[in-house]
Formats: C-alpha cells, structure tokens, sequence
C-alpha cells in the first residue's frame, strides 16, 4: 500500500469526555482484557483436551475464541499503554495495522456466526445426515472461508481509507485508528468514499445477519415440530447462547457504522462494549448452559490447580 501522506504518526486522543479519569479506566479495562483472555484459553484448553468435544459446533467455537483473544488485543494494548500516562502517538504503519486487523478479526467473526448458525441448522433440520454433511473437509473449508473472506473485506477496507492523502491533521478523536474517523482526517474529498465504505461495511453483516436469520427460522420451525418437551427444551438452550452472542456482536456494528449521525461519545462507549466486553462475554456464554463445555472446564481447572500445587511443593522444598 502506497504512502502519499506526509503524515508519519498520528496522536490518539481516546475516549471523548473522560478526563481525569484514566487510572479508573485502566483498572476497568485492564481487568476486562486479562478476563476476556484467560476466559477463552480456558475455553480452548477445554475443548482442546476433551475428545467429546471434538464436534463441529466446538471446533468453530474454538476459532470463535481465537477471534476473540485477538479481536481486543489489536486496540486494548495501546489504550492501556495511554491509560498508564505513556504516548499517545500511533506510527501511520501502526495506524493501518490497526485498522486492517480491527475489520479483519470483526468480519471473521461475522462470518464464523454465520458458519455457526447453518451449523446449527445442520444439526437440528438434518440429524441423520449431520456427520456427513458437516465432514471434516467441509468444516475445515468453512473454517478457512471465513478467514479468507474477511481479509478480503478488510484489505479493501483498509485501501479504501488509506489511498487518501493525510497531509495536515494527525491527532485522532478517538481511542484507535478506525474507518469514520480517519477520513475526517484526510486532505481530500470523502464523500464518495464515505458512500461505499457505508455500503461496504453494512452490505457484509446485513447479508449475514440475514442468513443467520433464514437459518434460525427454520430452526424454530423444526424444534415446534418436536413432541417431547424435554427435546424442545434442549433443542432451544442448545441454540440459545448462540443467538444472544450474536445479538451481542450485531448491535454494536449498527449503532457504530450504520448510523446517519456519528456521535464520538456513543461510538467511544459501544466500542469499548464490542472490543472488551462482548469477548469477555462470550466464555460465560457457552459455558454456563453447556453440561459438557462446563464438566470440561472444571477437568482443566482441576488439572492446573494440581500443576500449581506442585510447582509451589518443588520451589519451596
């Protein structure tokens, strides 16, 4: 990618309204991303070691939570870093890194919620058939599609906004580099770019979203098909942690991106809701209506509380 600013370091100015106030919020937000990582390596290590496990549904739920361990890593870092009263500045390389990985990981994750809903609707819809229609081969497809697709939208993304010349302005009104508002920063014309990156960013997760709704309605049309109580009952909670993970990644992106009238304050609150707590969120999510990720997790727990015990016994005898 080209470089045609004379701009070489932006200076983050973080989250508007909130002076005075940062040592609170490097506590908060400190405390949210070790969380938000120690949360999904357990979930990985869980899923990982248990072979009952070891079933499409948790294989994307395993990617789900390498999503989630990288998704608040690309802003969190250096937020903390301003937090504790160090610099400010981004380089332009750090700059375009963070953009680009922001949507790289964000439309990962949109489309991994998509994989997991036809999953779902495999699963349900298909019971007979759902070990051949979810083979390894086709998971491991999808796993890679979602991958290869969303480095796809962020690479155009990313182009998008940094083909524009930053010649002036460097200081950013915001707490990392995201697409609204570095082109209020660019020495030129971005109405026409404004246009298309709208188009772009709300045309992806409005297609999936609409998917995802395609499959949970037939999902629900199937599960009222069921006589049993129990099986309905089981059918339901099995869907349900999945359908409040993605009412909690969807809302974040229509207050943030599809919005006529950005407001920095708004913006600031809901993405610190999608990069830190909606991650952080999801560990609990999975695990406490699920028996099996749960009876994992206390085997995991179990273990390392047993490797601890005897490191302490070895460095104290």
């Amino acid at each position: 990618m080209k470089n045609l600013s004379a701009v070489t370091e932006f200076i983050l100015l973080g989250i508007p309204h909130t002076e005075d106030l940062e040592t609170m919020l490097f506590v908060l937000f400190l405390g949210c991303y070790v969380f938000t990582l120690m949360g999904n390596l357990l979930i990985l290590l869980a899923i990982v070691s248990s072979t009952r496990l070891h079933t499409p549904m948790y294989f994307f739920l395993c990617q789900l939570s390498v999503c989630d361990i990288f998704f608040p890593s690309v802003s969190s870092p250096k937020m903390l870093f301003y937090l504790s009263g160090s610099s400010r500045a981004i380089s332009y390389a750090g700059c375009v890194s963070q953009l680009f990985f922001y949507h790289f990981l964000g439309c990962t994750e949109c489309f991994l919620y998509t994989v997991m809903a036809y999953d779902r609707f495999v699963a349900i819809c298909y019971p007979l058939r759902y070990t051949v229609i979810m083979s390894h081969r086709v998971c491991a497809i999808l796993a890679v599609g979602t991958s290869f697709f969303g480095c796809i939208q962020a690479t155009f993304l990313t182009t998008l906004t940094f083909q524009l010349p930053y010649c002036g302005p460097n200081e950013v009104d915001y707490f990392f580099c995201d697409i609204p508002v570095m082109l209020k920063l660019a020495c030129a014309d971005t109405s026409a770019l404004e246009r298309v990156g709208f188009v772009s960013v709300g045309l992806m997760p409005l297609s999936c979203f609409l998917l995802i709704l395609t499959s949970y309605s037939r999902i629900v049309c199937s599960i009222l098909q069921i006589r049993s109580s129990e099986g309905r009952r089981r059918a339901f909670s099995t869907c349900s942690a999945h359908l409040t993970a993605i009412l909690l990644f969807y809302m974040p992106v229509v207050l943030i991106y599809l919005r006529p009238t950005p407001s920095p304050w708004l913006d600031a609150t809901v993405q610190i809701l999608n990069n830190l707590v909606t991650p952080m969120l999801n560990p609990l999510i999975y695990s406490l209506r699920n028996k099996e990720v749960k009876s994992s997790l206390g085997k995991v727990l179990h273990h390392l509380g047993f490797l601890a015990d005897q490191l302490y016994r070895e460095n104290t005898s």
